[in-house]
């Protein structure tokens, strides 16, 4: 087989942390973070990165991220003489990537002063964070940290000293839940929250429901520029770039099972289909069955084919969609990842038995050893497989980044009594003019509407061109 080429990375002894899921071979890694006293070149220390030395690689790949993220960089353009978010105080827990970076700047360009951690163990890009860093943010993550270093990670952000956080932008809903839980007091003083996942819209949705949100959220991730970008074409082309890093399987022939056919799992399927896989997809909503049957996918419950398939692949955002009787029916060899974000979906604690065995095969990838010698492949530890694993396509987060600002930046500015302590979507009107940023790149012309047209048509020739219950 032919060596694993590492490209970059390879320049520098030190420049082994990467997105990717090698991680790092460094004696580094052998020590916690939180037990170093490390400062950037200007002495500023309110920071906590894997190394700070990696700064200028993680430079070269913020800056290869700004020419494929359109959206956001015009965005900064456009705004950046207003400040339309001067004052804002902003504590990130998010995938720390060079798209996020991107994101941090521009919304350091336009005014606020930020905070941020990670929304996720295994996905921050250790060289990105210190990129970071250097440039003066006040960044709290590194791959790899464990469940106390994770939580605080974004406790340092939150509670901070001489800085008062008052909005939150949220990925899973974990700052919005330790604010909340510990520092109840600052999160009454938040103007708005605004979160992008499933997972953390879900949670969102019950503070309301019970009464305890107290201030107001967007709802980012029911956006058309979130649900039909991000969750279809991002995952449409990070599964295939994850599961090949990680495994170098061959996709032609393999049995697939897709648990879950929203639209990560459309994107999964697609793109496992493309590659001559045999796709199958569980479900439990008739529509979208009806929708997996009518795109060519047998439609099947996990215990039906679960001795046959090679691939197993859950995106439901559900819990234990995949039990350790599952596990135990599963044919030799069978790869299992999630592509949903929590890392519920695959029941991994039921994993850790004596009767089972734990051979890391690479970085976030692991044999799990049965006593007759059966074994199945996991992938990241049942977290989101593709920021754990691989990368993502930063055009793609640049259409969700910008909806992301747009939502903050409409939520710090709105007049008092606009929003309620309740949960909403962007306005259409948002989600078109994200957009319309987008369509540039692709030399894109839209056609404009006559009077007459808009009048027979009821439109606003600017728009939005369609209602809020149209489904696109």
């Amino acid at each position: 087989m032919m060596n694993r080429v590492w490209s970059l990375r390879s320049l520098d002894a030190d420049t082994q942390y990467s997105s990717s899921y090698t991680g790092s071979s460094s004696d580094e890694e052998d020590i916690n973070p939180r037990d170093k006293d490390q400062q950037n070149s200007q002495g500023f220390k309110s920071f906590c990165v894997r190394n700070i030395e990696q700064h200028a690689f993680g430079r070269r790949e913020v800056e290869i991220a700004e020419q494929e993220m359109p959206g956001l960089m015009a965005l900064r353009k456009r705004a950046e003489e207003d400040k339309p978010l001067q004052g804002a105080k902003i504590i990130g827990c998010t995938h720390i990537t060079a798209q996020t970076a991107v994101l941090i700047e521009t919304l350091a360009a336009l005014g606020a002063s930020v905070r941020w951690s990670a929304c996720n163990i295994y996905s921050t890009q250790n060289e990105v964070a210190a990129a970071l860093a250097e440039a003066g943010f006040s960044v709290f993550a590194w791959k790899g940290e464990t469940e106390e270093d994770f939580w605080w990670c974004i406790d340092r952000c939150i509670n901070a000293e001489n800085w008062q956080p008052n909005m939150i932008i949220d990925d899973g809903g974990d700052a919005t839940h330790l604010m909340l839980k510990k520092y109840p007091a600052t999160f009454n003083m938040i103007k708005g929250i605004v979160e992008e996942s499933v997972t953390g819209v879900h949670r969102l949705y019950q503070l309301s429901k019970s009464g305890k949100l107290t201030v107001p959220a967007m709802n980012v991730n029911d956006s058309v520029t979130k649900t039909k970008f991000d969750n279809l074409y991002l995952c449409r082309e990070s599964i295939i770039d994850a599961l090949k890093r990680t495994t170098d399987v061959m996709f032609g022939g393999k049995q697939v099972l897709v648990c879950g056919y929203g639209e990560v799992g459309k994107g999964c399927a697609a793109a496992l289909k493309g590659l001559g896989c045999i796709v199958s997809a569980t479900e439990i909503d008739p529509l979208c069955a009806l929708q997996a049957c009518m795109d060519g996918f047998r439609v099947v419950k996990l215990n039906e084919v679960v001795r046959q398939i090679d691939i197993l692949i859950t995106c439901s955002g559900n819990k234990n969609v995949v039990t350790r009787e599952h596990l135990d029916r599963l044919k030799n060899g069978c790869i299992v990842c999630n592509m949903g974000h929590s890392n519920t979906e695959i029941d991994v604690g039921s994993l850790r038995t004596p009767d089972l065995t734990w051979e890391k095969v690479r970085s976030q990838v692991d044999h799990i050893i049965w006593p007759d010698g059966k074994r199945i492949i996991l992938l990241a530890e049942g977290r989101l497989v593709n920021l754990s694993c691989s990368s993502v396509p930063s055009f793609v987060v640049s259409i969700t980044a910008s909806t992301q600002a747009l939502a903050l930046i409409e939520l710090f500015n709105a007049p008092p009594g606009r929003y309620k302590q309740d949960v909403y979507l962007l306005p259409k009107k948002m989600d078109e003019y994200v957009a319309s940023l987008h369509l540039p790149t692709f030399d894109a012309h839209l056609t404009e509407l006559s009077d007459e047209q808009a009048k027979y048509l009821g439109l606003n020739k600017a728009g939005p061109f369609k209602p809020n219950y149209y489904r696109y």
